[in-house]
């Protein structure tokens, strides 16, 4: 795979990257850089988070290690759970990671973050950045944003002092962690470690636009532990007008989650409905979603099928 082909496999189902041309000059001068994503192990992985997972196999396949950070101390600065809790969570993380079948090296905030220079890097950013874009940056991220606590803003700032110290070259997230890369892009001077930063779409709620996925509003999302009947009720019950492309969860979950892992996505129903219909690529399968050849019912039934394919043999990791 030459520096082009790699560069449109990573820019698939990509909101932004910043920046492309660094990107293409990083992928010309190293054979194997590094990038990572960080994740809050405050409860099992769900699909929001499985946008970004999706994205590190494409990296990994365009020749990147891949890194993927268990940012306990930042779950527990964004007030989720005790270390207690947060401990359990990390284990289970580990073997999520793991049944995916990602080749990734593993990193554990509080085995680095706790160091000497690390802390130095936190203060002189902390000592170059306002308490206005450290607000600002939190706003997806924080739990109760409004009333964000200090904790809340130290953890932007450790968040790109993380970069640095795990030698990383790219940071994915998704774009509700844009403001906080730009805070260590801007900063890259008195950090003195450049990066690329790649940003993926987020997942409207299964309830309706307006908010994203999040497994913390009863049939929001889905996660690695529902069952398939919870699965299958979840979907059911989500939000996908026929006709409606826009802002519609279960067709992002096709062309973010879906596509990118099967050849094909076939879709099953009666032969007076027009019977079985294979899709090679989501652009399709969105057309006849669009003109209303394709109904949000039978559009349902596959999307389950095919995250349970996905999701059953991670769920084993949790019993």
């Amino acid at each position: 795979m030459d520096v082009e082909e790699k560069i449109t496999l990573i820019k698939k189902n990509v909101s932004e990257i910043v920046s492309e041309d660094e990107l293409r000059e990083l992928l010309i001068k190293k054979k194997q850089p590094r990038v990572y994503c960080g994740y809050e192990p405050s409860g099992p992985m769900h699909l929001g988070h499985f946008v970004t997972i999706t994205k590190l196999m494409d990296l990994e396949k365009a020749g990147f290690k891949v890194v993927i950070l268990l940012a306990d101390l930042h779950a527990l600065l964004n007030r989720k759970g005790d270390l207690t809790d947060i401990k359990k969570n990390v284990e289970i993380w580990k073997k999520t990671v793991k049944a995916i079948g990602i080749k990734a090296e593993i990193a554990i905030g509080s085995e680095f973050q706790f160091g000497k220079e690390y802390q130095l890097d936190v203060m002189r950013l902390a000592q170059a950045s306002t308490i206005q874009r450290g607000l600002r940056s939190m706003q997806e991220i924080a739990r109760d944003s409004e009333n964000a606590t200090i904790s809340q803003l130290w953890y932007p700032l450790m968040q790109a002092v993380d970069i640095k110290h795990l030698n990383l070259d790219v940071a994915l997230g998704g774009m509700e962690q844009r403001k906080v890369h730009m805070i260590g892009k801007d900063m890259e001077k008195v950090l003195q470690h450049p990066f690329v930063a790649i940003h993926t779409p987020l997942i409207t709620s299964l309830k309706g636009p307006g908010q994203k996925m999040s497994k913390s509003l009863p049939g929001s999302g889905v996660s690695v532990t529902d069952s398939y009947e919870e699965i299958k009720k979840t979907i059911n019950g989500a939000y996908c007008l026929e006709k409606d492309i826009q802002d519609n969860p279960i067709l992002q979950i096709c062309q973010l989650i879906i596509f990118p892992r099967f050849e094909a996505v076939e879709v099953k129903r009666p032969e007076k409905f027009g019977g079985n219909i294979s899709y090679k690529n989501y652009e399709e399968m969105e057309k006849d979603f669009s003109e209303g050849k394709l109904h949000p019912m039978d559009l349902k039934v596959a999307v389950t099928e095919y995250l349970e394919k996905i999701i059953a043999p991670i769920r084993k990791n949790y019993k």
